[in-house]
């Protein structure tokens, strides 16, 4: 049987061909790949007075808007005067709620945003998608966003260098109650892993720290940390 006969079933039809062969004809694998989309950026556009100023240029720092007492409603705020700040996704959980229509479940979300160089800000957010969670979470951390006074306060070392806490402060958040107290230069950061994570993006390089109550709940522990760092800004 010659190969024309070969390649075509009964009744002189040609024989199906199953699966998927390589688009455009391509052969050998040489498969051509789809070019990777990059996320847009979306241009912020100010929907506040305090935007507009900050827009403007006629507030150029966050330090001017906590002194005049003005209200942050605004991520874009955060993000026009401190470009260097990045976010970091501090915990992650499932709330699983039972309601007359059945079980609902949702994702929970807690952020922090710092740039490692007195600024720390810590936020929550929950909804049906982690995604979404997650970005809520980042708003609120930008909106969180306080500066924090950093010095020596340890009699051990009286340098002249912004490597610790001043003084010692105490926040409480929720049965968690932190203690951060300052340490001589080169100690570095004697807390646990995630207590030690966000004062790393606060821009701590040397302190001691304690902590009672229920730590695991990073909810509580997070807002205590962020009540103790608030402390050297108002008190300092």
């Amino acid at each position: 049987m010659s190969q024309a006969a070969q390649s075509k079933g009964p009744r002189g039809k040609a024989a199906p061909v199953y699966g998927r062969g390589p688009p455009g004809g391509a052969k050998n694998g040489d498969r051509p790949k789809r070019p990777r989309r990059e996320p847009e950026e979306e241009v912020w556009v100010p929907k506040t007075i305090l935007g507009q100023k900050v827009a403007s240029g006629e507030i150029s720092s966050l330090e001017e808007i906590i002194e005049l007492g003005l209200r942050i409603q605004e991520a874009g705020i955060i993000k026009k005067l401190l470009p260097d700040l990045k976010s970091e996704v501090v915990d992650v959980g499932i709330i699983q709620k039972m309601t007359s229509n059945g079980q609902s479940t949702r994702f929970k979300a807690i952020v922090a945003a710092g740039n490692e160089n007195g600024y720390l800000g810590i936020g929550q957010g929950k909804s049906k998608q982690m995604r979404i969670a997650i970005e809520k979470a980042t708003s609120q951390a930008y909106l969180n966003v306080n500066p924090i006074k950093m010095g020596c306060g340890s009699w051990e070392c009286r340098c002249d260098q912004k490597h610790s806490v001043p003084f010692k402060v105490r926040g409480k958040g929720g049965s968690v109650t932190i203690e951060i107290i300052p340490a001589p230069r080169g100690l570095g950061l004697v807390a646990g892993g995630k207590i030690k994570r966000l004062l790393e993006l606060a821009g701590l390089k040397d302190a001691w720290t304690t902590a009672k109550g229920s730590t695991p709940t990073m909810n509580s522990t997070s807002k205590a940390i962020l009540d103790c760092l608030r402390q050297t800004f108002s008190q300092g």
